[in-house]
């Protein structure tokens, strides 16, 4: 199955991660959690979820990994500040494979200035920003475009996991 990578640290929205992960794990793909330091515990904003960081983002490549999780909350805002997380997301879009990104996840997308002339969805407060990075927002609960597959919030969860789930078949 898929060895996919979640890109991740504090203030994520627990279930944008905890809902897809169970999944993912359930339909047999391994999870590896990337975050900005090896060997910590990142918590969720809301129930203090507690996620160990597998590897740093400086010590991982795109290749090694078949598909892209980024939760949103307020992690991606705090990732888009490491220009290694921001590179990575960007190798991780050039090459093709899926990503998967939830609520704010587009933040870190838009660092990477990826999302010129893609079509993507994500939560109320980031549609500008998404208009100014050069995308088309759609307003609807999954929008899929080449690999880039984004949901609006926590409510769109599961028809996010269902056309994630799918594309990594």
């Amino acid at each position: 199955m898929s060895k996919v990578a979640v890109i991740i640290t504090d203030m994520f929205e627990d279930s944008e991660y905890t809902e897809p992960a169970k999944a993912f794990t359930k339909a047999g793909h391994q999870l590896v959690h990337i975050g900005l330091k090896a060997g910590s515990i990142v918590k969720g904003k809301k129930n203090q979820t507690p996620v160990l960081i597998d590897k740093a983002v400086r010590n991982v490549i795109a290749r090694d990994f078949d598909a892209l999780l980024i939760p949103g909350g307020y992690s991606p805002d705090k990732l888009r500040v490491d220009e290694r997380a921001v590179q990575f997301a960007k190798e991780f879009v050039e090459s093709g494979k899926p990503v998967f990104v939830i609520c704010h996840a587009a933040q870190l997308l838009i660092s990477a200035d990826v999302i010129r002339g893609r079509k993507i969805t994500g939560w109320k407060s980031i549609i500008q920003d998404i208009k100014n990075a050069g995308a088309e927002f759609i307003d609807q609960a999954v929008v899929e475009d080449g690999n880039l597959i984004s949901s609006r919030d926590p409510g769109d969860l599961p028809l996010f996991i269902k056309a994630s789930l799918e594309r990594m078949k």
